[in-house]
């Protein structure tokens, strides 16, 4: 082609590089992700097809500066030293991001299964956590090493091939070079204003819509899209209507409603006595159901959480409201749906709201929240010291004010046997919460704890000599040190004075993965959680399709509590109690009933589906007027209170 002979030929080299390194890419991939993608190879030639065009726009957004530098560079400077310099270190730095960008895809292929999103830009805040959590999970140096080598491997041949002695030695008149920048200008913004990363969500297999995607391109999509105003993208009932019929969803029959119209704040009666414990919830990192024998696992590396569920009550039909640490925080903390873009933890406006902390202090409960690393990743410990909560956390940098309202401790270096890029290991936080309890207790003073563990987390290590599978090579190996950590916590705490009264919660923030052929893999959402110790409670199941913003309305109620209720959760044993759950990634909100669901998109859109639990098969079925206007419902009004104010004490 001629214009490769002309002033152009290092940019045009530059694409065609990119689209060759993209389609080995999305090749490599899709031979990864192929044999658990449920994708046949009717869906091979739209993926390539879809992703070249989104890899042609990428290409042109990285370009295009420099065609405009091509554009308005004089002929006489044209084969100077100056533009040699800056068009081979141009070349190799743009050339050197998109090698980085390609190993990150992989990685984050490799624990999301899918490309850039939400996650990869909330990753760009936290840096150490991060950068530590590749360094001791990948062998860095070499990576490193080998993204360098292969940008300068890619530079000399691009130079061999004599792409940059053609674009030196051109004489390409102003007005065949104004043609071509405005060429390029115009594929561009055709791009920018007739392609979108929802174009590559038609499918109906989400492997093939995240194959589809190119990775930069996803990436700039979330960021530019990291907060979806809900009355603004989502399909909408009338508002009135909205709230009357998730009022009647929530009517229970202890419940009475204490304000009228946009609310569902009310009081719950129980006319029994009320028994007041001391609550420990132990919030398990990335723990899906699946892990435990008692829902099929044949590995055996949930021993212990297998036994205290055969003695406490154990949640066997309970579902995460997401897939992040933060949306199951909100879920456990707010018992509220999730709303779509970030959790409510990473909002402004997230103080003083109404929370299960907020119950237990009106009940004369010290309320803490201990973490393992530094709180101030994903805004924790901004989110639960402005809303009640101590912090007890692993300080890594004065630098970083949080500005909370309440006591920080900080977990020092005595106090720490093992710690990786996330924090403290399991068995440390379980220390720094026992004497965290003990001075409570001695000081009688009833406390309400939330802990949330780390270790169960990628690069999977934890204290040597512990378990029998080494530290760091595998998720399994991390599932059974979790297991066993709960198992030396619970032998510590069951001979202190404080057990006896004492409920100790496991439950998960959410599963492992998220990832399936499904556009809501329903299944990667079914976490377990066990209520152990209650006192009065005999060891069951409740087999009841629930959610986690349930947990804490239910232990409530086994506890016979009187309280002020602003939750949508529920108690599960209730009387007339109608099964249900959501679930959500950040732009889609499903709602779920028993069988059936109900997905509500960006731009208006919703489909109903039938779900057959048992095979986890979902199968589009027309729209059922009911459950949609349930998670209507549930989710334009959760939305509308948080917005409004309607959300705080």
């Amino acid at each position: 082609m001629k214009s490769v002979k002309n002033r152009y030929a290092v940019l045009f080299g530059f694409i065609a590089l990119y689209l060759i390194l993209s389609f080995l890419v999305r090749a490599a991939l899709l031979i990864w992700a192929f044999p658990q993608s449920g994708m046949t190879a009717a869906n091979i030639f739209p993926v390539f097809a879809k992703g070249f065009i989104y890899d042609a726009g990428v290409s042109l957004f990285f370009t295009i500066a420099y065609a405009l530098y091509l554009l308005v560079l004089p002929q006489r400077l044209n084969n100077t030293l100056f533009n040699r310099i800056f068009t081979y270190t141009g070349f190799f730095l743009a050339l050197m991001i998109v090698m980085f960008s390609f190993f990150a895809e992989f990685t984050f292929w490799g624990e999301y299964s899918g490309r850039f999103d939400f996650i990869a830009v909330d990753y760009l805040i936290y840096t150490y956590e991060v950068i530590s959590n590749i360094n001791q999970s990948y062998p860095l140096p070499w990576l490193i090493g080998g993204v360098v080598a292969g940008t300068v491997l890619l530079t000399w041949l691009m130079s061999r091939n004599g792409n940059f002695r053609r674009s030196f030695r051109s004489n390409m008149p102003f007005g065949r070079r104004l043609a071509t920048f405005l060429a390029l200008l115009g594929l561009l913004l055709s791009h920018a204003f007739f392609i979108s990363n929802t174009w590559a969500e038609k499918s109906k297999n989400r492997y093939a819509q995240e194959l589809s995607k190119a990775g930069i391109y996803s990436f700039i999509s979330a960021y530019l899209n990291n907060e979806l105003a809900y009355d603004k993208y989502y399909l909408l009932e009338d508002e009135n209507t909205a709230f009357t019929q998730v009022r009647q969803l929530l009517q229970q029959p202890d419940a009475r409603y204490l304000e009228n119209g946009k609310s569902i704040f009310r009081s719950i009666t129980d006319t029994a006595i009320p028994v007041k414990p001391n609550v420990i919830m132990v919030t398990i990192e990335s723990f899906s159901a699946d892990f435990m024998a008692r829902f099929g696992n044949k590995e055996n590396i949930t021993p212990v959480l297998d036994s205290i569920a055969r003695e406490g009550v154990l949640f066997t039909n309970m579902y995460a409201t997401g897939t992040r640490t933060v949306r199951g925080m909100e879920a456990l903390t707010l018992a509220v749906p999730p709303t779509p873009g970030q959790s409510i933890v990473r909002r402004k406006n997230n103080e003083n709201l109404f929370s299960a902390g907020s119950i237990f202090r009106k009940q004369g409960y010290e309320a803490t929240f201990f973490y393992g690393g530094d709180g101030y990743f994903d805004n924790m410990n901004k989110f639960f010291g402005n809303n009640g909560y101590d912090i007890t956390d692993r300080l890594r940098s004065r630098l970083v004010d949080d500005q909370i309202a309440t006591r920080r401790t900080h977990i020092p270096d005595s106090a720490v046997q093992f710690e990786n890029a996330w924090g403290v290991c399991d068995e440390d936080i379980y220390n720094a919460a026992i004497k965290s309890a003990d001075e409570k207790y001695a000081a009688g003073k009833q406390f309400y704890d939330f802990i949330m563990t780390t270790s169960n987390h990628r690069p999977f290590t934890y204290p040597a000599g512990k378990i029998d599978i080494p530290s760091g090579s595998s998720r399994e190996g991390a599932v059974k040190y979790t297991d066993y950590a709960i198992g030396q916590f619970l032998q510590k705490i069951r001979t202190k004075p404080w057990f006896a009264n004492t409920v100790i919660i496991f439950v998960a923030d959410h599963c492992a993965s998220s990832a399936g052929k499904n556009e809501i893999e329903v299944s990667k959402y079914h976490i377990p959680c066990i209520l152990y110790n209650v006192p009065g409670a005999a060891p069951q199941e409740i087999s009841a399709m629930c959610s986690q913003i349930d947990l804490y309305p239910t232990l409530l109620g086994m506890l016979h509590w009187s309280y002020n209720s602003n939750f949508y959760g529920q108690n599960v044993l209730a009387p007339g109690y109608q099964p249900r759950a959501m679930v959500s990634t950040y732009q889609k909100l499903a709602y779920l009933e028993p069988g059936k669901l109900v997905i509500l998109s960006p731009q208006q859109k919703a489909q109903c589906f039938s779900w057959n639990q048992d095979k986890n098969d979902l199968q589009p079925i027309a729209t059922d007027n009911t459950l949609l206007q349930h998670g209507l419902a549930t989710y334009q009004t959760a939305y509308a209170l948080f917005k409004n104010g309607g959300m705080r004490k």
